[in-house]
């Protein structure tokens, strides 16, 4: 039976699953067992000859992973049967692969390559995503909307406005998974237990010169594996990185509701929203977002346990890790591109944005008629009360707030209509919205 996993047919970019396929696993451990052989050389152990024959074989030309499975099936070790394979086709150079390292010496020097090759992706994608966002802000910097608080309608702010805020978000997890990737760049070739007994004298400067060619760091100190809390630190990063994916949906598909209808996500022309009903265009790629997001989060549990280990280690990290490291990255990176799909074809709908300013009766703009009180000289708590009990009103009889506004004696003793028309403008009671919009982009492009 095959593709069992979505990640084998629905979800997941080819470019960052090559990363995390079974060949690519054992491309990058045998790329560390040439390394281990190539220093051991460097430093005398072993014949520069021996190490140049590993480093000619250790590739998938010679290495094939039918036979490593094959020898799998019979010792029950992955590790042993990859050193195994290559041994075979090493003649007699094979007898130095593998020297003083422990399995996790090359386990995690290769989850570390896998893993920050894919982090440079994930980089590269949320750059694009900012710069879709940046571009949304520029076009609809000066484009009016409701602001929506508890699911009420709040105050104006721009469309641009709400587009920046997202801008940043993105940015700050572009600082983030910049600094995870120097969290998790990280090797070791300390052997079982850290202290490097089988490697010799020369156990600092061949394990520094195995992550130096890897461009790793080494993990010093170190028990049998690279410390977990590294771990943690990485599925933490993509679990913030998809809260604000979802987030950023989430926003869409209540902005794109049928009683809002502002914005929409792009709608192929022979796509179908419905078996059944064919007027419907639903919020699909968004919701398969907030869906996806949410099994990235919930890695965070198993990665947390991951870092509690018996003494030097034990196993019990090792079959939850070859799930939640490659399906937490490439679901990382689909969420983002799949965002950026929706952010670069984008729908905008300022008529409906003005309309839904228009229904909304003046109401949202009871602050600016309160704010506008005090300033001819009522007391803030008084001119809080007085709009409070304008707008139960202008609820209650069903009317826009102008009207009740006009018709309350104490607002017309301060206020002149004309002063009440313009303080019931929402494009006027934007404060610095196009300005933070302008700073927002000089900052982040």
């Amino acid at each position: 039976m095959k593709n069992v996993c979505p990640l084998d047919f629905r979800y997941g970019r080819d470019e960052v699953k090559k990363i995390f396929s079974e060949d690519n696993r054992l491309l990058y451990q045998l790329k560390v067992e040439a390394a281990l052989a190539r220093a051991h050389a460097k430093f005398g152990n072993i014949p520069e000859k021996a190490a140049d024959e590993i480093t000619k074989k250790a590739n998938l030309n010679y290495v094939k992973i039918e036979r490593v499975k094959e020898i799998e099936s019979e010792i029950h070790h992955d590790v042993m049967a990859m050193v195994k394979a290559l041994t075979e086709v090493c003649g007699d150079a094979g007898k130095y692969i593998h020297l003083g390292a422990t399995s996790y010496d090359i386990v995690d020097s290769a989850n570390a390559l896998q893993i920050t090759e894919a982090i440079d992706i994930i980089e590269k994608g949320l750059v694009e995503l900012k710069n879709s966002l940046l571009g949304l802000a520029v076009k609809y910097r000066d484009t009016v909307m409701l602001g929506r608080t508890h699911g009420q309608d709040a105050l104006p702010i721009t469309f641009g406005m709400k587009m920046a805020v997202f801008a940043s978000e993105t940015d700050r997890h572009i600082h983030r998974i910049k600094q995870c990737r120097e969290e998790v760049a990280v090797g070791k070739m300390s052997g079982a237990v850290g202290t490097g007994a089988a490697l010799g004298e020369h156990f600092f400067e061949i394990q520094n010169a195995v992550m130096e060619e890897l461009g790793l760091k080494a993990e010093l100190p170190s028990t049998q594996i690279v410390g977990r809390d590294r771990y943690i630190a990485l599925i933490s990063v993509l679990a913030n990185i998809a809260a604000s994916m979802e987030k950023f949906a989430t926003e869409i598909r209540n902005l794109q509701r049928s009683e809002i209808g502002e914005v929409a996500e792009p709608f192929a022309k022979k796509q179908v929203g419905s078996s059944t009903m064919p007027h419907k265009r639903n919020p699909i790629i968004c919701e398969q977002i907030c869906g996806l997001s949410r099994v990235i989060r919930a890695n965070l549990l198993p990665a947390w346990e991951n870092a509690i280990q018996w003494h030097e280690r034990d196993l019990c990290n090792s079959s939850s890790e070859r799930f939640i490291i490659p399906h937490s990255i490439i679901l990382t990176d689909w969420v983002i591109s799949q965002m950026t799909k929706v952010f670069s074809g984008l729908d905008v709908y300022p008529q409906k944005m003005k309309e839904n300013i228009e229904r909304s009766m003046g109401l949202p703009m009871a602050e600016s008629i309160m704010i506008l009180l005090v300033e001819k000289g009522m007391g803030r708590q008084e001119a809080h009360e007085l709009m409070r009990v304008c707008s139960i009103k202008a609820i209650e009889q069903k009317k826009h707030l102008r009207e009740i506004l006009m018709g309350d004696k104490k607002i017309r003793e301060l206020l002149t209509p004309e002063e009440i028309s313009n303080a019931l403008d929402a494009e006027k009671y934007i404060g610095s919205a196009v300005k933070i919009v302008d700073m927002t982009i000089k900052r982040l492009s």
